[in-house]
């Protein structure tokens, strides 16, 4: 799989794509609505993308970025297979990727200077600790955790963050969240829980992770999420996120399909068991009527944005 994320004009997020599925994504493009797609490393990192834009009976327009301004560059491929070449070399990080198409500097212009913050010490530090508690959860996208950044001191007739300067605060704690996470050796327990939700999704139950904002909306939504033979289900709310990145350990909600007692209780075994097969410690009286927790946990689930 490569490290990367590819994103469709059409809304599509594809994350950790195979050689063969990018390749794919790059042959598809073309029609209206579906002209284009934008691929960006795991980890994302600020300015450091690849795009391609493609209209049926057209050139292929090829785009990197590599930080600055003055390292923005485009081409003309003559067709798909050239452009699966340099998005492919790209990804894997390959000596020479670029080699081959003609590039040539994209004049962006002069960069804009974004105004420090003008807040008052509280509000900073009010601030940048939820900024960080939304990060340390690791769902987050960059854009996302711009948007935090942007809405969080908001009130009725003030604005006082503006989106450049959200984003200049996203992306700096973003990238000290990079330079932390890359001293850390081995699969961890977000990654251990991922395994044991992709093993309950096989075995027929549904599973979601950061799924809503709350309790009440994840009920409400849980059904429609799964395949229609899908026996059960877990999840954990974004409030659940939270208190896991804060140390408090994981609450997971779960249930049968069916609503009765009976199911909820088997989907509550096989979900402790999933949890028990991968290394993590799940809290559970077997009561159906209670939620799972998984403690202790060291929350450092790894960015992708």
């Amino acid at each position: 799989m490569l490290e990367i994320v590819v994103r469709t004009e059409n809304g599509e997020r594809h994350v950790g794509v195979s050689a063969e599925e990018l390749a794919g994504l790059v042959r598809r493009i073309g029609s209206d609505g579906d002209r284009f797609l934008v691929v960006q490393r795991i980890p994302d990192l600020p300015d450091v993308f690849a795009q391609v834009w493609h209209e049926a009976g057209g050139d292929h327009t090829l785009e990197y970025r590599d930080g600055a301004a003055d390292r923005h560059f485009c081409a003309k491929a003559d067709g798909p297979e050239d452009v699966i070449a340099v998005l492919t070399g790209w990804a894997r990080q390959e000596d020479g990727w670029a080699e081959g198409p003609a590039w040539s500097l994209l004049d962006m212009g002069p960069a804009r200077e974004v105004p420090p913050l003008d807040l008052g010490e509280d509000e900073r530090e009010e601030l940048e600790r939820r900024v960080r508690q939304v990060l340390v959860g690791g769902y987050a996208t960059r854009a996302e955790l711009a948007e935090v950044a942007e809405e969080y001191l908001v009130t009725e007739g003030r604005r006082p963050v503006s989106r450049e300067q959200a984003e200049a605060l996203a992306d700096r704690l973003w990238l000290e969240r990079v330079a932390e996470q890359a001293a850390w050796r081995g699969e961890t327990d977000p990654e251990r829980l991922t395994r044991a939700f992709t093993a309950l999704e096989e075995a027929g139950i549904t599973a979601r992770e950061n799924f809503t904002c709350c309790r009440t909306c994840g009920q409400s939504e849980i059904g429609g999420e799964g395949e229609p033979d899908a026996r059960g289900f877990v999840y954990f709310h974004t409030q659940c996120t939270d208190s896991a990145a804060a140390g408090r350990g994981l609450t997971l909600l779960y249930g049968g399909f069916d609503g009765s007692p009976g199911t909820t209780a088997a989907v509550g075994h096989e979900v402790v068991a999933a949890l028990e097969a991968v290394g993590l410690h799940a809290e559970w009286d077997r009561d159906p009527g209670r939620a799972i927790t998984v403690t202790p946990l060291d929350w450092r689930r790894r960015l992708i944005g």
